[in-house]
């Protein structure tokens, strides 16, 4: 590896990128936008996976009772449960206690309720599963035989939220993966309109190594340099400002209603390194694509 080489090609990207700092401003800040958005899905993403899974690693349920349901059969039915095997009553929830929940768990948007105090909620029984007794029960058999009992409305488990989230976790997949897709695209249209901005800018110049005996690589490699200095740039900035964003939201753990909290983290070291090494190779491919063009022209 020539040193001396490499040292003149990145002092002629770094002098390039300064003789035309502004195109790579606007450049650099376009790429930061493209870059938040697919990373920020990337956050989201991870998030709702971390949720999705303890969801699905604590077994809970939820035994709603028929309105106007009679003292002796709801001991007859919180005698059922403790008769399952590993099912513990968590607690029972009045229909009072209910509307609260409701409405904590709702939020500012609260008020939506006002009005409907005499809403029909049911009371339930919460049931939580001793652990190590998750995967040895099966809850659809245990909601089969709960939901023949005289006075049970109805019964619902955590993981039936799992359930109907595979199929929406992968339309997700699917739109993140084509956003991604044009996403990288645009940041390929950006930095190649870039490079190729600096190179008619330089097109004397590069006549005149031409003429001299310059190979084309001589001439090409400081404008992919240059190319992978401000993808790299965009691709930091962008995570810089997301974590910025992540670091100022508070509280770090969200409640919605009875399910598992949502514990709030930020990307692992092996997707920031993808983001980077995603916009090294695009800072590479938009440059190489902006020479190509303009070598073939020449």
């Amino acid at each position: 590896m020539n040193i001396t080489l490499w040292t003149y090609y990145f002092k002629t990207a770094f002098s390039n990128i300064l003789k035309n700092r502004l195109i790579h401003l606007i450049s650099i800040g376009t790429i930061t936008i493209s870059i938040i958005l697919l990373a920020s899905f990337m956050l989201l993403s991870t998030n709702i996976n971390n949720w999705a899974r303890k969801l699905g690693e604590s077994l809970s349920m939820s035994v709603y009772l028929k309105d106007g349901i009679d003292e002796k059969s709801k001991k007859d039915i919180e005698s059922a449960i403790k008769q399952i095997k590993g099912a513990e009553i968590k607690g029972f929830i009045t229909k009072e206690e209910a509307m609260i929940s409701l409405k904590k768990g709702l939020g500012d948007q609260a008020g939506l309720l006002e009005g409907l105090d005499d809403i029909a909620l049911p009371g339930s029984f919460e049931i939580i599963f001793k652990n190590g007794s998750n995967g040895a029960v099966d809850p659809k058999l245990i909601k089969a035989s709960l939901e023949k009992i005289k006075g049970v409305d109805e019964v619902q488990y955590s993981q039936q939220w799992i359930e109907r989230f595979q199929g929406v976790m992968g339309m997700l997949r699917v739109a993140g993966y084509a956003m991604g897709a044009l996403l990288s695209i645009a940041v390929l249209f950006i930095t190649g309109n870039t490079i190729k901005l600096t190179i008619y800018t330089r097109k004397e110049e590069i006549e005149i190594y031409k003429l001299v005996g310059a190979t084309d690589w001589f001439v090409k490699v400081p404008f992919l340099i240059e190319g992978a200095i401000q993808c790299l740039a965009g691709g930091i900035a962008a995570l810089l400002l997301l974590f910025l964003a992540y670091a100022a939201i508070t509280p770090k753990t969200i409640d919605i209603m009875n399910l598992p909290a949502i514990n709030l983290s930020f990307l692992s070291i092996g997707d920031m390194g993808f983001i980077i090494l995603l916009s090294l190779l695009l800072g590479f491919v938009g440059g190489f694509i902006s020479i190509g063009r303009f070598f073939r022209s020449i």
